[in-house]
């Protein structure tokens, strides 16, 4: 049978329940639950409380953990002098001087929130007061501050610690009231198109950095939602209902350090090493699973949870206390669908099953939003055992010369390039990329954009000038499960005096082989076109013409079909991070990275392409792969793989 593609698969929701509004409680605590609350909640979860406690007694253990964790053991077992510690730990914020700019302010603020509801009864009036007073003057320090809604620093450095102190002193701060009446009209406003736009199916455009502040804003609506009644999951249902899938599908296969899950790489970032950002984004999942929890799908993100049950920071059980609820229904998680699709910021993620060895997969083709984005529509990511094909370069710095000539390029991906020498990444009236020293030209993606950074404050001024914002486009996508299929559009990512149009179609043939068709047309046949492939380790050629490399526990087999006849270049060691001969080696290293950058041009010089590739995962110690060919007829290219039914591509 043939495979004709094309068609859209759509999730169905689960209505969540309706919050209503209700008057702030004026007695301490209140924010995560009265004292009462709270003790019966240790008593449900009694090694989550005792590993809280031993940390809230440890010296030794961070500041921020400790305050949290100080002063909700304080609400069940009331302890002046540990109480007044934590309150000393708050003055020391207090009384130093007012953080502002590209800080994380808010932070300070939540932290002294915390300590200021459930130690309240520790602080004396003054100390009250100089609260009240560094939080109004916070607030006055940063009005221009962390203004743009597609960046993290509104949701994580300000406003969530805004909201978190303005709940904590609402019956003693006048100005409290009407600061989250400022925060809720500003996020309704903006924030929420924000985050439809950007964050449609509960993917974010600027990539990994949504591990950084996602769990700080859903701490705080979960507190706006149990002390006001005020509901910011469902004022921004298009981002919210689906973040906690999205986020899931955001993790590679398998269980890493200390229990914990990576996340995958998307423009800055990248989370190489361990860090605390992976409890992080598994506490934001279960605050919105406990939001949406009799949702089918929560449920099923609940049974991915409950297989990494604690944190991997010791210092963070405080977030177990909180947020590990073993009562939600488990849902069958193998039963549940394998891709998901996250159109707001065109991002397709897909799995070959929910089993820790399963291969994986990620696309993006989608709109230029804000700063930490890369220049990488059309780009994708394998992992089978470990990362197979990833993302070049090191995040060493914003604005860099690594981070600008290679690291954000087109050149670090999985994607095309198309040179053109007379192009510039130089634009008359505007500060260079990143207010960086760009000199490289890798054929990659404009950037053409005069804001500050590449970046549009929010969905009014991005809609008022979508013209240069849009940069690409996931046409179809198509879940037919033993294959998943993509249709996108990346013509708009590049230059159009170089490139007149790049079609991708990618079909992720289960359990790990894909076949990925190109289609371009270029203005200028002497423009060289590359097929750039970023492999994790060098590849070897075999006797009959793949390339095969592995990593950790997969290995990875490469066939080029089309064009026919193709120059394949290797960039590894030394060479890597070279551009036209010149060096851009990066200041640090964050972690593991590709360590060969492949380049695969038609031997024929024209002004139009079809790239037709096979490229299929394996466990490591696999010798073979399945054998594919490919042919053009009429206007449709047929690819079989393995001798089975073709699969045909219109071009």
């Amino acid at each position: 049978m043939q495979k004709m593609l094309g068609s859209i698969v759509v999730m169905l929701f689960a209505l969540p329940s309706v919050a209503e509004r209700h008057v702030v409680p004026r007695e301490h605590p209140r924010l995560f639950g009265n004292a009462a609350e709270l003790k019966t909640l240790a008593g449900k979860r009694p090694q989550e409380f005792a590993r809280m406690k031993a940390v809230a007694k440890n010296p030794q253990a961070g500041e921020y953990a400790r305050m949290f964790s100080i002063a909700l053991v304080n609400a069940v077992e009331p302890d002046a002098v540990l109480a007044r510690e934590a309150v000393g730990l708050a003055m020391k914020r207090v009384n130093a001087p007012i953080i502002t700019g590209h800080n994380p302010f808010g932070t300070a603020l939540a932290e002294c929130a915390v300590v200021y509801d459930y130690c309240h009864a520790q602080w004396t009036a003054e100390e009250r007061a100089k609260f009240i007073d560094y939080f109004n003057r916070t607030v006055a320090a940063n009005v221009n501050e962390e203004t743009h809604v597609f960046h993290n620093g509104w949701y994580g450095y300000k406003n969530w610690g805004y909201g978190l102190a303005a709940y904590a002193t609402y019956h003693e701060n006048p100005e409290s009231p009407k600061l989250l009446r400022a925060i809720e009209r500003e996020f309704a406003e903006r924030a929420a198109p924000g985050l439809a736009l950007a964050g449609g199916g509960g993917g974010w455009a600027e990539g990994y950095y949504v591990n950084y502040w996602i769990y700080e804003w859903t701490v705080f609506c979960d507190v706006a939602l149990r002390c006001e009644g005020v509901d910011y999951f469902e004022m921004a249902p298009e981002f919210f209902r689906h973040r906690a899938v999205a986020g899931m599908f955001e993790m590679y296969p398998g269980v890493g350090e200390y229990g914990s899950r990576r996340s995958i790489p998307m423009g800055d970032g990248g989370g190489r090493r361990f860090g605390g950002d992976r409890d992080k984004t598994l506490n934001a999942r279960r605050i919105l699973a406990g939001r949406y929890r009799d949702d089918p799908a929560h449920q099923a993100v609940h049974a991915f949870d409950e297989r990494t049950p604690r944190v991997s920071v010791g210092d963070y059980a405080y977030k177990d206390f909180l947020w590990r609820d073993a009562a939600i229904p488990k849902g069958d998680l193998a039963a549940f669908g394998l891709s998901h699709h996250s159109a707001g910021p065109g991002y397709v993620y897909a799995r070959s099953s929910w089993d820790e060895d399963a291969t994986y997969f990620f696309f993006t083709c989608g709109n230029r939003f804000t700063a930490h984005q890369h220049l990488d529509v059309g780009t994708f990511l394998i992992y089978k055992g470990g990362e197979l094909i990833g993302d070049g370069g090191h995040y060493d710095g914003f604005g860099t010369p690594h981070d600008v000539n290679y690291h954000l390029r087109t050149i670090a991906h999985n994607t095309l390039r198309v040179i053109d020498p007379s192009e510039t990444w130089e634009v008359q009236g505007r500060d260079p990329i990143r207010a960086g020293k760009v000199t490289a030209n890798d054929g990659g993606q404009r950037y053409d954009w005069r804001q500050h950074n590449g970046a549009v404050s929010d969905a009014a001024q991005w809609n008022a000038q979508r013209g240069i914002w849009e940069t690409g486009q996931i046409l179809r996508f198509e879940e037919r499960g033993d294959y998943v299929y993509i249709k996108a559009d990346c013509t708009k990512a590049y230059s159009a005096q170089k490139l007149e149009a790049f079609t991708r179609q990618i079909v992720f043939l289960r359990p790990g082989t894909f076949i990925i068709v190109d289609t371009v047309r270029v203005k200028n046949p002497a423009f060289k076109t590359i097929w750039n492939l970023q492999a994790m380790k060098p590849p070897a050629k075999t006797d009959d013409g793949r390339w095969t490399w592995g990593n950790g526990g997969g290995r990875l087999f490469l066939q080029t079909l089309l064009p026919e006849k193709v120059d394949v270049a290797l960039f590894s060691g030394d060479n890597l991070y070279t551009i036209d001969g010149i060096n851009y080696p990066p200041q640090n290293d964050t972690g593991p990275a590709p360590e060969c950058r492949m380049e695969i041009s038609p031997a024929e010089a024209k002004r139009d392409y079809v790239f037709v590739h096979v490229l299929t995962a394996t466990p490591a110690d696999t010798t073979a792969a399945p054998s594919a060919k490919a042919k053009v007829e009429g206007n449709a290219v047929w690819v079989t793989v393995d001798r089975k039914d073709p699969f045909i591509f219109d071009l």
